[in-house]
């Protein structure tokens, strides 16, 4: 007969998506009961790792059922698990992921592949933050309608909250129309503030929009704090690509690891037959990508729908469409195992906050 011994021994091999550790040496298992031919058990994964959670569950019930011929149904219950996140850098901020998304140049729908792939993360389950470094050219307030400067509580900047999600942008401090003229060190100095001075709270994900091109931004964000990685975007055309590959280089020369490219506009979706033209070609990214040796996310079509919900203000819609919701779950999704596959292959050190 089987034993509850028998089903933590089967879990020993299970490893956690965001630590990379086995599941019962960091004590995610719990309540673990067998009777007769059935056994059930409370599996905890943290937020971080939400797109993956179904997944996760079905591989535990694989494995143990295989592990244990004598079972012949596994019952698991899902559960956030609770863990501490220690704040990162010199600014200590208490984010488990700091992901940055640029382009190589402006057009190619980088802040909305940033702000929808921030909603898909967020729509999964995980604790988001979506900060806007394109000082210049601040389009996230617009993309998700929100407006009004934020408040300063005990000298930290208060972010806006949309959907649940916590927001920080220039475009929420300058007047509508003003344009930033700013040097170099004042620009440092502004992502420095957001990123130490904003109540972010503790954070599965802070998503970074990045302005366009290769400029000093990516260097100050590599001074400030350690980014888990960075991810492309560009359209499918030879031109785009071309400076896809600098962004690729520039993210590799400050030490940001790059964990894939996105292709936009790869394709258009006709709203009257659902038929997809491919307008700016198909594919250039994921052959470039391979070339690059850079995971390659996805893809995300033109849609009409797309641009009218960011002209509103309402990208939170396109996680609702059935055309494109699905592209950016993708893209969420892939991102998340991305990073699960490198924790597994090397797990990282457990940090301690230094008093």
């Amino acid at each position: 007969m089987a034993d509850v011994q028998q089903v933590i021994k089967a879990l020993e091999s299970i490893k956690d998506p965001y630590s990379g550790r086995s599941i019962t040496t960091t004590d995610q298992v719990k309540e673990v009961d067998v009777t007769g031919t059935k056994a059930s058990f409370i599996l905890e994964l943290t937020t971080h790792s939400a797109p993956l959670w179904e997944e996760t569950k079905e591989l535990v019930k694989q494995q143990v059922l295989k592990a244990v011929p004598d079972l012949t149904e596994v019952n698991v219950q899902l559960r956030e698990h609770q863990r501490k996140i220690e704040p990162i850098g010199q600014i200590g901020l208490t984010a488990r992921s700091v992901i940055a998304v640029g382009s190589g140049k402006g057009g190619v729908g980088k802040s909305t592949v940033a702000s929808c792939l921030a909603y898909a993360l967020k729509k999964s389950g995980a604790k988001v933050g979506l900060m806007d470094a394109d000082i210049y050219g601040p389009s996230i307030p617009h993309l998700l309608g929100v407006s009004g400067r934020p408040e300063v509580i005990e000298k930290r900047i208060q972010p806006k909250e949309v959907d649940g999600m916590k927001v920080i942008s220039m475009g929420l401090i300058v007047e509508p129309g003003e344009a930033v003229i700013w040097r170099g060190p004042m620009l440092h100095g502004a992502v420095t503030q957001f990123l130490r001075d904003t109540d972010w709270g503790p954070l599965d994900y802070l998503i970074i929009d990045m302005p366009p091109g290769t400029g000093d931004i990516a260097l100050t964000l590599s001074q400030l704090l350690p980014l888990t990685g960075s991810v492309v975007v560009c359209t499918p055309q030879e031109v785009a690509l071309l400076d896809a590959i600098k962004a690729v280089a520039m993210f590799r020369k400050v030490k940001i690891p790059v964990l894939g490219m996105v292709e936009n506009m790869s394709g258009f979706v006709c709203p009257d037959t659902g038929k997809e033209w491919d307008i700016f070609g198909r594919g250039g990214a994921e052959k470039k990508a391979k070339e690059l040796d850079v995971p390659f996310l996805g893809d995300v079509p033109i849609t009409i729908s797309i641009r009218e919900q960011g002209d509103a203000g309402k990208t939170s819609d396109v996680l609702q469409n059935e055309v494109t919701a699905p592209r950016f779950e993708k893209l969420a999704y892939n991102l998340v195992k991305q990073l699960a596959d490198s924790a597994a292959e090397k797990p990282p050190i457990p940090s301690l906050t230094v008093l």
